[in-house]
């Protein structure tokens, strides 16, 4: 069996994989992998409807070792506001603006032609992996393969806002009324736009394009925390809040 039925039978079965069965010794195998899973999820009926950016900040890098962030496509069934623990493997969760494209994202454009594209909405990620005991032991090329980790998404009212609006804004992360993190949108790579600038730019040269009607969510303000049954909600300055609720 190669690397990508396992990823998507591990996918399908929520039957976590040993580390180190994906064969991929760089980022371009890796993305090819990630590309072919996403292949067999959308013959499955899935369709693609936006990107996740991963390892936005030093501190995340440094843990896989990367010298740049990573994206992984993420289909419609991902986004959603209530998750149940027994359909994952072992999910975390991250403050993380949301992107919503209204018209296509091209490589030429200005990070102010960027935003002017956009709406902005309040988000909450759920990174999850198709291997056993993944955080933080996965190698970089098996993040890469596995869809940059991708679990699920949820975020509330987009709106239109300026690069001002979220240059350096605080988001605090609450978890059954307790305040349990909180982080500021610096932490992304000084500027959540300038993480939507290196998605177009990579989906470029990788043959891709970003049109409109897709998300994506631009990085983690904090490092990321365990998923426990409950209800959490992100509040950021200027952008407003989200809710999830996960079960059992």
């Amino acid at each position: 069996m190669t690397s990508v039925e396992k990823l998507y039978q591990a996918y399908k079965t929520n039957s976590p994989l040993p580390l180190g069965l994906v064969e991929a010794k760089t980022k371009e195998e890796a993305y090819a992998v990630q590309d072919a899973v996403l292949a067999l999820k959308e013959a499955d009926g899935e369709v693609l409807k936006g990107y996740k950016i991963s390892l936005t900040s030093q501190k995340t890098q440094d843990l896989f070792a990367s010298d740049s962030p990573l994206y992984g496509g993420m289909t419609d069934v991902t986004v959603k506001s209530t998750y149940s623990l027994s359909q994952y493997n072992q999910p975390l969760l991250e403050l993380e603006l949301v992107f919503l494209t209204d018209e296509e994202l091209l490589p030429t454009d200005s990070l102010e032609e960027l935003m002017a594209k956009c709406r902005v909405a309040p988000g909450l990620e759920v990174p999850d992996a198709r291997y056993a005991d993944w955080f933080p032991h996965t190698s970089l090329y098996e993040v890469i393969a596995d869809g940059a980790v991708n679990g699920g998404v949820a975020y509330g009212k987009a709106q239109k806002l300026t690069l001002e609006d979220i240059a350096d804004i605080s988001g605090q992360l609450f978890f059954n009324g307790d305040l349990v993190t909180e982080g500021r949108s610096t932490e992304v790579l000084g500027h959540p736009i300038n993480s939507l600038k290196w998605l177009v730019d990579t989906l470029d040269q990788h043959g891709k394009t970003l049109p409109a009607g897709m998300f994506v969510s631009s990085g983690t303000f904090v490092m990321p925390v365990k998923l426990e049954v409950g209800t959490y909600k992100a509040v950021y300055d200027t952008v407003g809040e989200v809710e999830l609720t996960v079960t059992e």
